[in-house]
């Protein structure tokens, strides 16, 4: 009698989750094609308004225009992959003949591409040796055997070391990878679940803020680069960068730090005590001590590239052939290149095709000149006006293009650029937006250190506690982004109006 009554209920239990699946795949699919039906009528929009809306634009022009906008929607209503769809938009330009085959091919032999080869390369180095964790509780505990601290002020360590980190790592996602068994290290010896919960959201966050720090620190970064190039303008090197991103990934880091303490973790609970034992270990071994050295020459090369006449691009390739070499530190180059994010090494070579077709095509002058009719006559002489808009505009891209390289793709030929009227910088509007793209903390999907963190099973952060820190977040950045575009980078060499607009590389 019972296993009746048992399987009759299983049985019903059974039906009951195909039906909810069956409803759930019919949701879903209904769901895929609205959204291929919205690509197909934004697409048809988007290729009638340039074709018969820029009537000066050269065909080349109108073909470069209407691939980004196909490529554009593919992100964000169809949500494809990036690189598939850089890369595809790569091969119609080709098709299409607004670009040559050697030009696509060259994407993969510029030398912004292979300085983020290279430093992945040595970041897989430092993580495989040991070195990259031993440094990390060495931050964390300051060389001490046993620290005692309070909660706020263990988020305050947390929060200098990942800033730290964006000069070792040269991804953020790689960088969420090296320090979630930090995270969940520390996570187990905090009792309160809020300081557990506000942790998990102030690793991806200042990963995602600090990243401006470093030229390496986002894709994004070499896409703006690779733009100023082509433009003509004068490009940041390695030191130039640091000095106007660290203040800035500074300033939004304790920040965003200040909201999630607040925000998230009872004011009891932030004066209560945490004990960190940094775990004991021998001493540097002779290999560890190789990669250190080699990393220190090599961010101390790149710090002093310019006036040393040497491409940092040589040097990072030289630091990964010496750091590779396996009677030194142990590590050969083949298991080295298993840690290269070959995927956002192929976007970037694409989306730099794609950027170049759009420049000399003249179809971001085009588009330009359109996007300037958004702003009334009134604001576009106001550079405070101007940084706003542009600003707003690149903080609220990541709801609509989730990756952040593709977001600065779009971001520089359609706001940046149209928006540098007048005497405002074009130089200082592009690291403005690209800057301002690394807030992406609002959704799951926005960026791949939250993915991370949030679906880790210590972590317990919510849509809401997302949507939460995003909205008290967004107008912190505002005011920082103004504060920075009119008054810091200005005093550190970076105007946000000129009377020349014309500099050389």
């Amino acid at each position: 009698m019972t296993t009746s009554t048992f399987d009759r209920a299983a049985l019903q239990q059974y039906f009951s989750r195909l039906v909810a699946n069956e409803q759930l795949r019919t949701w879903g699919e209904k769901a895929l094609h609205s959204r291929w039906l919205w690509a197909a009528v934004a697409i048809l929009i988007s290729s009638a308004a340039i074709y018969w809306g820029l009537d000066d634009l050269a065909t080349t022009g109108k073909v470069s225009l209407t691939v980004f906008a196909a490529c554009v929607i593919a992100w964000s209503i169809l949500r494809l992959e990036e690189t598939p769809v850089a890369i595809a938009g790569g091969l119609a330009l080709i098709a299409l003949n607004a670009t040559t085959p050697e030009a696509f091919y060259a994407g993969m032999g510029d030398n912004l591409v292979w300085l983020l080869i290279a430093s992945f390369i040595l970041a897989a180095v430092l993580k495989q040796s040991g070195v990259a964790g031993r440094w990390v509780m060495m931050a964390l505990c300051l060389g001490q055997p046993l620290v005692q601290l309070s909660i706020r002020a263990l988020y305050t360590r947390v929060t200098w070391m990942i800033i730290a980190s964006a000069f070792i790592i040269p991804s953020t996602s790689g960088r969420a990878a090296l320090l979630l068994p930090v995270y969940v290290l520390i996570a187990q010896l905090l009792h309160a679940p809020s300081a557990r919960r506000g942790l998990a959201l102030l690793f991806p966050t200042v990963i995602l803020l600090s990243a401006c720090a470093s030229l390496l620190g986002a894709g994004a970064h070499l896409v703006a680069v690779e733009m100023m190039s082509q433009m003509k303008l004068q490009v940041p090197g390695f030191a130039q960068w640091a000095s106007l991103g660290v203040p800035f990934a500074v300033a939004s880091s304790f920040a965003a730090q200040q909201l999630i303490l607040h925000l998230f973790v009872e004011p009891a609970e932030q004066t209560q005590a945490v004990t960190l034992l940094a775990q004991e270990q021998p001493a540097f071994s002779r290999q560890q001590m190789a990669v250190a050295g080699i990393l220190l020459t090599t961010i101390l090369l790149w710090t002093f590239s310019g006036s040393l006449g040497l491409e940092p691009a040589l040097i990072a390739l030289l630091a990964a052939l010496a750091v590779t070499t396996k009677k030194l530190t142990g590590i050969s180059l083949k298991e080295a290149l298993k840690a290269v994010e070959w995927n956002l090494i192929l976007f970037l070579a694409a989306t730099m095709v794609m950027g170049e077709a759009l420049l000399h095509s003249g179809a971001a002058q085009a588009l330009a000149g359109q996007v300037q009719e958004l702003m009334p006559q009134a604001w576009r002489s106001q550079p405070i006006a101007i940084v706003l808009f542009v600003s707003l505009i690149s903080l609220l891209a990541h709801c609509v293009i989730t990756s952040r390289t593709a977001r600065a793709l779009v971001l520089i030929p359609t706001i940046a650029v149209p928006f540098a009227m007048g005497e405002v910088n074009v130089q200082a509007l592009i690291f403005l937006s690209v800057v301002a793209s690394g807030f992406c903390q609002t959704f799951t999907v926005s960026a791949k250190p939250v993915a991370m963190f949030a679906n880790h099973e210590e972590a317990g952060i919510s849509a809401a506690d997302l949507w939460r820190l995003s909205l008290w977040l967004l107008p912190v950045m505002l005011v920082l982004l103004l504060v920075f575009s009119m008054m810091v980078w200005p005093a550190l060499g970076m105007p946000l109006v000129t009377e020349s607009l014309t500099c050389t590389r």
